[in-house]
């Protein structure tokens, strides 16, 4: 666009303005009048028309910014509120697990004796948390005296113990094919024809390997609507089934009703499409031994809703708009994975738009009081000048075409370029040659277009390069989990529990345990040199190296040795490992190590307990010299020993005050800790570290395995 047009060159806007009204003073100032009623009834209508256009376009756009944030708010919301339900339920299968383990442990054992007391429902103890409740089903006469009576009981510290740890949990039973049913905390069952064998969580636990998890039904002992989760376990007289219940309230009060702070709606399904948990889902008059009636969404005669529940039960995760009779709602989902169940959350549309309508209800009113009061100053210049404007009508028209093309045709170029601008044509340029202001602002837009040009691309890029590099490290993260073992072994007569927290979105700890031929395990731990990414790849290169040496030599002498020389033939970079490698013998309750370079682990040993260090003869990290020769150190472990291997991170950890955590608060966590259970020394170890630290940075990779002789 270009402009050529100036009879006054090299005069600025003022000078300008000034001759043309003194031009228009000699003529009439009828003509100026005039002039000035026309400009204001232009000005009058153009600011009109351009409040309520912009008004409009700033709602739409308003209303679109924020329909799409509501809709990654409640995808976030569905992603993270699932992935939290999805922890719910993997710490329930977890403790079913370990209690099944424990289970399977009494078998080879003589009867335990519990320490809390067992009450049938006639004789109520004071403290229910403080007993169990023994019930025998409808037709059972088995002796309080015999062995089958009392070696289930010896499951009942274990249940308190679980329960205790676990705030989510309404209770934990035991049910025997025998007809015995244990539960804790001790609640009244009343209904002598209650048969624990008879229910679904018993006849499903029997048909599954794993834990299996009920629909919701209605609890025998006024606990309202339960899910349960259940595990069998094969015993010499028959199955045992352990489980335990989780409240639909409990859900419902964790989960659901935290979703969206009291807006919008969230729900839980399972497999099936069945819904598990809903706000206001609840027992009704329905008693325990009636079916409770499933709400399932496949049922709904709403083929929205249809499809949105195959979208749920396939494990899908996204965002949907969907009509809930006559009002719309955006509806997000994720996939609960550990069960295939899906958990959603749904939000009205209207309650997102409500800011947007308020606002523009706002704009409309100012709009119209704008407008009247345009027209009311319009209307009394009118009057003033009316009569003037007979008696000079000619000399008006002809000045007032000359002014317009003077003033006018700049600023309307400036406001056609500002309007092409604002709808994003950022390449538009403008061309006046006017010799005046209006030139120089002309040139200032063009180089404010340029420069907003060059600096959204370099925006663009910049979000690009940062975007990637953040999906990269995630992936790496994932990648070096998968190094890691995925749970713990299971060794008869040892209870196993480790952990790893890199300092940064990677690091360069590791862990790991070994099968080895005659029924041995080889326990590693060992901290590369550096963080990071380097240290994360050279991690999982010796975790290969060392796994394969370590299940291929039996000596951890010659596992190490040959370990090293493949490391060392395949490192390219100064980098190397400490390690402590120990191979355990259960059988003959032997534990022979070699340490090359690491942290001697602590032995803790006795009550009052005592601390020895497996020192051993240290030799050189591996990875530093072609070949090493480490010594073996073999020492007798026994029954209650607790032993923790680590990585200086553990140690070394500091504070704000730069203190080191130090062997002695390490020793004296474990030293207080040491009766618990092996997963509560593992998470309160990791809360001591944590608190000592409190505001300071994460300098190093913490790992270490605990490990206890029962």
């Amino acid at each position: 666009m270009s402009l050529r047009f100036s009879p006054l060159p090299n005069l600025n806007v003022r000078a300008k303005i000034l001759i043309l009204f003194l031009a228009l003073a000699l003529v009439s100032l009828i003509i100026t009048g005039y002039v000035a009623f026309w400009t204001i009834g232009d000005i009058s209508r153009s600011a009109e028309t351009s409040s309520l256009v912009l008004g409009t376009e700033a709602l739409d756009e308003s209303t679109a910014a924020l329909v799409e944030s509501a809709q990654d708010n409640l995808l976030r919301i569905a992603s993270d509120q699932a992935e939290i339900t999805n922890v719910l339920f993997e710490d329930t299968d977890t403790e079913l697990e370990i209690l099944a383990v424990q289970a399977s442990t009494l078998q080879a054992n003589p009867p335990v004796r519990p320490i809390i007391h067992a009450y049938d429902s006639n004789n109520p103890p004071g403290d229910p948390f403080a007993a169990t409740l023994y019930y025998l089903a409808p037709g059972i006469t088995i002796s309080p005296d015999s062995e089958e009576f009392r070696r289930p009981a010896g499951m009942d510290d274990l249940l308190k113990g679980t329960f205790d740890a676990d705030g989510n949990l309404s209770s934990l039973y035991i049910a025997t094919d025998s007809g015995i049913l244990r539960t804790y905390p001790w609640q009244p069952l009343t209904n002598t024809s209650f048969d624990p064998r008879e229910r679904a969580w018993f006849t499903g636990a029997k048909k599954t390997d794993g834990v299996y998890w009920s629909d919701p039904y209605v609890d025998v002992t006024d606990n309202g609507l339960v899910v349960t989760s259940s595990k069998a376990v094969t015993t010499p007289s028959g199955t045992w089934v352990i489980a335990t219940d989780v409240t639909v309230d409990e859900i419902n009060s964790a989960f659901l009703n935290r979703s969206l702070s009291g807006k919008g709606y969230a729900v839980l399904l399972d497999s099936k499409g069945n819904i598990i948990s809903r706000p206001g889902l609840s027992a009704g008059n329905i008693s325990w031994d009636q079916p409770f009636p499933n709400e399932n969404v496949f049922e709904s005669t709403d083929p929205a809703l249809q499809a949105l529940g195959y979208n749920m039960t396939a494990g899908k995760t996204g965002v949907e708009r969907i009509t809930f009779g006559n009002r719309e709602s955006f509806v997000a989902y994720a996939p609960v994975k550990s069960l295939n169940w899906s958990f959603a959350v749904s939000m009205p549309v209207d309650e997102i738009t409500a800011p947007v309508e308020k606002t523009q209800k706002k704009i409309l009113v100012s709009t119209r009081d704008a407008e009247t009061s345009i027209n009311q100053r319009t209307d009394r210049i009118l009057i003033i000048f009316s009569a003037l404007f007979c008696i000079l009508i000619l000399t008006v028209i002809a000045l007032a075409t000359y002014l317009s093309r003077i003033i006018t045709r700049p600023v309307d170029t400036l406001k056609s370029a500002t309007l092409a601008l604002g709808e994003g044509d950022l390449s538009h340029r403008v061309s006046l040659h006017t010799g005046d202001e209006f030139e120089d602002l002309g040139n200032s837009f063009n180089h404010m277009a340029a420069d907003l040009q060059k600096n959204i691309d370099d925006l663009k890029r910049t979000t690009a390069e940062k975007e990637r590099y953040t999906k990269e490290m995630e992936i790496a993260k994932e990648i070096q989990v998968t190094f890691l073992p995925e749970s713990m072994p299971v060794i008869p007569g040892f209870e196993i529990s480790a952990i790893t927290l890199p300092a940064m979105e990677i690091g360069g700890d590791l862990y790991d345990f070994i099968p080895v031929t005659g029924g041995k395990w080889g326990f590693v731990i060992a901290d590369v040199s550096g963080k990071g990414v380097s240290a994360a790849l050279y991690m999982a290169l010796c975790r290969t190296l060392l796994h394969a040496s370590g299940g291929g030599q039996e000596s951890p002498q010659a596992a190490i040795r040959q370990a090293n020389r493949q490391i060392y033939e395949d490192g390219r970079s100064s980098m190397f490992i400490t390690t402590f490698y120990a191979v355990l013998d259960p059988e003959k309750m032997l534990l022979t190590y070699v340490n090359a370079g690491h942290n001697p682990p602590l032995l803790i040993r006795g009550n009052p307990p005592e601390t020895t260090l497996l020192e051993g003869k240290k030799g050189i990290a591996l990875g530093v010299v072609e070949d090493v020769n480490i010594p073996v150190t073999t020492i007798t472990v026994e029954q209650g020993d607790l032993i923790i291997m680590y990585t200086d991170g553990v140690t070394e950890a500091f504070n704000e005050h730069d203190e080191y955590f130090g062997e002695e608060r390490l020793i004296a966590s474990m030293y207080r800790n040491q009766s618990r259970p092996i997963q509560e020394i593992r998470d309160l170890l990791l809360e001591d570290i944590r608190q000592f630290c409190g505001t300071a940075p994460q300098s190093d990779d913490i790992t270490f395995i605990v490990i206890r002789v029962r």
